[in-house]
């Protein structure tokens, strides 16, 4: 049976740490809030933070495209929406929307790969076959 995907919003303030000396947010900072709302995701596809680490299997990013359409700048609420975007056998995508709330535009669009990993080994894993019947068409 497929179920919708899962997906979700987080909501980020650009701080000073975000930005350059322009007040415009630099490039890490917009993965960093990323990773944030990647990580609740991860949660909702059942790999919250304590099951990882009891389990050692961890979801590591292998490709990340991004494009920047507009600038944030300090001060500014941003809305990160990242749903899970497709499945295969041995990685998954997530898609990501940034969008200022004052005015609704959006600023970033990116999409990650990852693939499970486990860890010390760093052995890739092949993604749970409950994940597919629950999420594929």
């Amino acid at each position: 049976m497929c179920s919708a995907r899962p997906q979700l919003e987080t909501r980020e303030e650009v701080m000073f740490f975000d930005t350059d000396c322009g007040g415009v947010v630099h490039n890490l900072a917009y993965l960093r809030m990323i990773e944030t709302c990647r990580t609740r995701l991860a949660a909702l596809m059942g790999m919250n933070l304590r099951s990882m680490a009891a389990t050692r299997e961890y979801p590591v990013v292998i490709r990340t495209e991004i494009d920047y359409k507009r600038p944030a700048q300090l001060g500014d609420w941003l809305v990160i929406r990242g749903r899970l975007d497709e499945i295969s056998r041995a990685r998954f995508w997530c898609a990501f929307e940034m969008i200022r709330e004052a005015d609704g535009q959006i600023l970033v669009t990116a999409r990650q790969a990852l693939a499970l990993v486990a860890m010390p080994q760093g052995k890739p894993l092949r993604l749970p076959a409950a994940w597919t019947q629950q999420w594929n068409p």
